[in-house]
Protein backbone atom coordinates (compact mmCIF):
# COMPACT_ATOMS: atom_id res chain seq x y z
CA UNK A 1 0.00 0.00 0.00
CA UNK A 2 1.37 3.76 -0.73
CA UNK A 3 1.45 5.91 2.22
CA UNK A 4 0.22 8.82 2.03
CA UNK A 5 1.93 12.22 3.13
CA UNK A 6 0.17 14.51 4.28
CA UNK A 7 1.64 18.19 4.56
CA UNK A 8 3.13 19.93 7.57
CA UNK A 9 0.61 22.04 9.33
CA UNK A 10 2.17 25.90 9.55
CA UNK A 11 2.44 27.00 12.96
CA UNK A 12 0.58 30.29 13.91
CA UNK A 13 3.10 32.41 14.25
CA UNK A 14 4.13 31.39 10.78
CA UNK A 15 0.45 32.08 9.41
CA UNK A 16 0.48 35.05 11.19
CA UNK A 17 3.37 36.39 9.83
CA UNK A 18 2.47 34.87 6.20
CA UNK A 19 -0.94 37.10 7.08
CA UNK A 20 1.13 40.25 7.85
CA UNK A 21 3.15 40.14 4.71
CA UNK A 22 -0.32 39.63 2.30
CA UNK A 23 -1.69 42.38 3.38
CA UNK A 24 1.36 44.83 3.24
CA UNK A 25 1.60 43.54 -0.22
CA UNK A 26 -2.25 44.16 -0.99
CA UNK A 27 -1.62 47.73 0.52
CA UNK A 28 1.49 48.56 -1.41
CA UNK A 29 -0.58 47.29 -4.90
CA UNK A 30 -3.48 49.22 -3.74
CA UNK A 31 -1.55 52.49 -3.30
CA UNK A 32 0.35 52.09 -6.11
CA UNK A 33 -2.77 51.54 -8.77
CA UNK A 34 -4.19 54.70 -6.99
CA UNK A 35 -1.17 56.87 -8.07
CA UNK A 36 -1.49 55.03 -11.66
CA UNK A 37 -4.95 56.10 -11.85
CA UNK A 38 -3.78 60.03 -10.86
CA UNK A 39 -1.18 60.10 -13.69
CA UNK A 40 -4.18 58.42 -16.15
CA UNK A 41 -6.23 60.67 -14.67
CA UNK A 42 -3.74 64.25 -15.35
CA UNK A 43 -3.09 62.87 -19.44
CA UNK A 44 -6.17 62.62 -19.91
CA UNK A 45 -7.05 66.10 -18.65
CA UNK A 46 -4.38 67.69 -20.57
CA UNK A 47 -5.00 66.28 -23.84
CA UNK A 48 -9.14 66.96 -23.52
CA UNK A 49 -8.69 70.31 -21.34
CA UNK A 50 -5.65 72.48 -22.44
CA UNK A 51 -5.17 75.65 -20.02
CA UNK A 52 -6.73 78.60 -20.75
CA UNK A 53 -4.75 81.83 -21.29
CA UNK A 54 -7.58 84.30 -21.04
CA UNK A 55 -5.70 87.37 -20.03
CA UNK A 56 -4.62 88.93 -23.61
CA UNK A 57 -7.96 88.34 -24.82
CA UNK A 58 -10.77 91.05 -26.03
CA UNK A 59 -14.42 91.05 -24.24
CA UNK A 60 -15.54 89.84 -27.35
CA UNK A 61 -12.70 86.92 -27.91
CA UNK A 62 -14.25 85.77 -24.42
CA UNK A 63 -17.84 85.69 -25.16
CA UNK A 64 -16.85 83.60 -28.16
CA UNK A 65 -14.87 81.43 -25.58
CA UNK A 66 -18.00 80.93 -23.07
CA UNK A 67 -20.01 80.37 -25.91
CA UNK A 68 -17.59 77.46 -27.03
CA UNK A 69 -16.96 75.95 -23.87
CA UNK A 70 -20.98 75.65 -23.35
CA UNK A 71 -21.35 74.18 -26.42
CA UNK A 72 -18.90 71.19 -25.53
CA UNK A 73 -20.38 71.20 -21.95
CA UNK A 74 -23.49 70.04 -23.37
CA UNK A 75 -21.84 67.73 -25.74
CA UNK A 76 -20.13 66.19 -22.49
CA UNK A 77 -23.89 66.09 -20.93
CA UNK A 78 -25.58 64.07 -23.93
CA UNK A 79 -23.00 61.47 -23.90
CA UNK A 80 -23.15 61.22 -19.83
CA UNK A 81 -26.80 60.83 -20.03
CA UNK A 82 -26.57 58.10 -22.83
CA UNK A 83 -23.92 56.93 -21.22
CA UNK A 84 -26.20 56.24 -17.84
CA UNK A 85 -29.20 55.15 -19.91
CA UNK A 86 -26.73 52.53 -21.31
CA UNK A 87 -25.90 51.29 -18.02
CA UNK A 88 -29.17 51.19 -16.34
CA UNK A 89 -30.48 49.28 -19.30
CA UNK A 90 -27.64 46.89 -18.91
CA UNK A 91 -28.19 46.30 -15.33
CA UNK A 92 -31.75 45.80 -16.15
CA UNK A 93 -31.08 43.02 -18.29
CA UNK A 94 -28.67 41.70 -15.99
CA UNK A 95 -31.32 41.55 -13.06
CA UNK A 96 -33.45 39.65 -15.74
CA UNK A 97 -31.35 37.51 -16.55
CA UNK A 98 -30.23 36.32 -13.41
CA UNK A 99 -33.93 35.54 -12.54
CA UNK A 100 -33.99 33.42 -15.70
CA UNK A 101 -31.56 31.63 -14.35
CA UNK A 102 -32.80 30.83 -11.02
CA UNK A 103 -36.04 30.12 -12.46
CA UNK A 104 -34.58 27.74 -14.64
CA UNK A 105 -32.41 26.24 -11.66
CA UNK A 106 -35.60 25.73 -9.76
CA UNK A 107 -33.85 27.62 -6.82
CA UNK A 108 -35.84 30.36 -5.12
CA UNK A 109 -35.09 33.21 -2.64
CA UNK A 110 -37.28 32.10 -0.12
CA UNK A 111 -37.94 34.99 2.75
CA UNK A 112 -37.27 35.43 6.37
CA UNK A 113 -40.33 34.64 8.09
CA UNK A 114 -41.89 36.20 10.63
CA UNK A 115 -44.23 33.66 13.59
CA UNK A 116 -47.45 36.02 13.33
CA UNK A 117 -50.41 35.40 16.05
CA UNK A 118 -53.19 34.10 14.30
CA UNK A 119 -56.93 33.60 16.38
CA UNK A 120 -58.59 30.30 15.22
CA UNK A 121 -61.38 32.42 13.82
CA UNK A 122 -58.77 34.13 11.77
CA UNK A 123 -57.47 30.89 10.80
CA UNK A 124 -61.22 29.62 9.76
CA UNK A 125 -62.12 33.16 7.94
CA UNK A 126 -58.75 32.20 5.59
CA UNK A 127 -59.59 28.83 4.93
CA UNK A 128 -63.15 29.23 4.61
CA UNK A 129 -63.97 32.92 2.87
CA UNK A 130 -67.18 34.48 3.82
CA UNK A 131 -68.75 31.11 4.67
CA UNK A 132 -67.45 31.36 8.46
CA UNK A 133 -69.50 33.37 10.58
CA UNK A 134 -69.71 31.63 13.57
CA UNK A 135 -66.77 32.58 16.07
CA UNK A 136 -65.33 29.71 17.95
CA UNK A 137 -65.08 30.00 21.63
CA UNK A 138 -62.12 27.09 22.56
CA UNK A 139 -62.43 27.89 25.99
CA UNK A 140 -65.75 26.68 26.12
CA UNK A 141 -64.77 23.33 25.16
CA UNK A 142 -62.30 22.88 28.46
CA UNK A 143 -63.50 21.02 31.64
CA UNK A 144 -64.45 23.34 34.05
CA UNK A 145 -62.78 22.84 37.89
CA UNK A 146 -65.01 24.05 40.56
CA UNK A 147 -63.78 25.97 43.25
CA UNK A 148 -64.89 23.51 45.73
CA UNK A 149 -63.37 20.67 44.55
CA UNK A 150 -60.11 22.41 44.94
CA UNK A 151 -60.91 23.56 48.61
CA UNK A 152 -62.11 20.22 49.56
CA UNK A 153 -58.73 18.20 48.88
CA UNK A 154 -56.40 20.71 50.49
CA UNK A 155 -55.97 19.46 54.30
CA UNK A 156 -57.37 22.65 56.48
CA UNK A 157 -55.08 23.36 59.70
CA UNK A 158 -56.33 25.16 62.86
CA UNK A 159 -53.46 25.64 64.68
CA UNK A 160 -52.27 28.50 66.07
CA UNK A 161 -49.36 29.67 63.85
CA UNK A 162 -47.29 31.34 66.77
CA UNK A 163 -46.60 27.94 68.29
CA UNK A 164 -44.64 27.15 64.77
CA UNK A 165 -42.35 30.92 64.64
CA UNK A 166 -39.14 29.17 65.47
CA UNK A 167 -39.26 26.42 62.57
CA UNK A 168 -41.68 28.85 59.92
CA UNK A 169 -38.76 31.32 60.27
CA UNK A 170 -35.35 29.12 59.55
CA UNK A 171 -33.61 30.40 62.90
CA UNK A 172 -34.74 26.94 65.37
CA UNK A 173 -31.53 26.91 67.68
CA UNK A 174 -30.73 30.64 67.06
CA UNK A 175 -34.00 31.93 68.80
CA UNK A 176 -32.93 29.31 72.07
CA UNK A 177 -29.47 30.84 71.91
CA UNK A 178 -30.62 34.30 72.27
CA UNK A 179 -32.98 33.61 75.13
CA UNK A 180 -30.20 31.25 76.58
CA UNK A 181 -27.69 34.52 76.56
CA UNK A 182 -30.18 37.10 77.78
CA UNK A 183 -30.09 34.71 81.23
CA UNK A 184 -32.63 32.85 83.10
CA UNK A 185 -36.91 33.44 82.69
CA UNK A 186 -37.77 35.93 85.06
Amino acid sequence: MLAIQRKPKISASRKLMLKSLMVAKAKEELEQEVVVKEEEKQNYLSERAPPLNTSSLSLAQLQDLCRELHAKIDVVDEERYDIEAKVMLNTREIKDLNIKVLDLRGKFKRPSLRRVRVSADAILRSLLGSKHKVSMDLRANLKSVKKEDTEKKRPVEDSDWRKNVEAMSGMEGRKKMFDAAKGPAQ
